[in-house]
């Protein structure tokens, strides 16, 4: 019986690590082709540095080879929910900037909001499956940023999807990771192995 829970398990883990795969894959293509709407709407140069945003998570990350699953799963998990309160506060800014003149440049960051939304929901999924529950949201909404001119909130907005991109293909990679079979085995690492 043991075997049979720990095999539906490590289906279960595979299966979510697969889709959460292409979640993150889809999330990519879609804030890269709202890059581009975003960089022309708001009249910014594509090229254009944006130094590092206060609140916005930053995808690269030291010795990531040796970090755990479950390090991997709260990372991303801290990570999405981060973006999640920068996107909706992004979509905010958008409708009191433009009202509905550019119902596009809303429906896009609606779009890619509700698919941060899902993203955070299976990372969650994920570590419950980890026997550990995702913690509180406590501390996870960024500051708010101090009053910026128009033209700081929009560089502010073009770092937040440039990193929101670079984290969906970090967190592809984690998925990946996190679906290989431990070595020596058939089955992926258990719970108690990635913590």
């Amino acid at each position: 019986m043991a075997a049979a829970d720990s095999t539906s398990a490590t289906l279960r883990r595979r299966d979510l690590c697969s889709r959460g795969i292409r979640l993150a894959g889809k999330m990519r293509s879609d804030v890269v082709d709202l890059l581009d709407t975003y960089v022309e709407q708001q009249g910014l140069d594509a090229s254009a540095s944006v130094a590092a945003v206060e609140g916005v998570p930053v995808a690269a990350v030291e010795r990531w080879d040796e970090q755990t699953g479950t390090q991997r799963l709260l990372e991303n998990l801290a990570a999405y929910r981060a973006f999640r309160a920068l996107l909706a506060q992004m979509l905010e800014e958008q409708r009191e900037q433009l009202g509905e003149a550019d119902a596009t440049l809303g429906r896009a960051l609606a779009a890619v909001l509700l698919q941060v939304s899902a993203f955070t929901y299976h990372l969650e999924e994920l570590l419950r499956l980890e026997n550990r529950g995702p913690p509180g949201e406590e501390g996870a909404v960024p500051p708010a940023p101090p009053p910026l001119t128009l033209f700081e909130r929009k560089l502010r907005g073009l770092g937040v999807l440039r990193e929101l991109a670079q984290w969906a293909v970090r967190s592809a990679r984690d998925l990946r990771q996190l679906a290989k079979p431990s070595p020596g085995s058939g089955a992926a690492p258990s719970p108690a192995e990635s913590l």
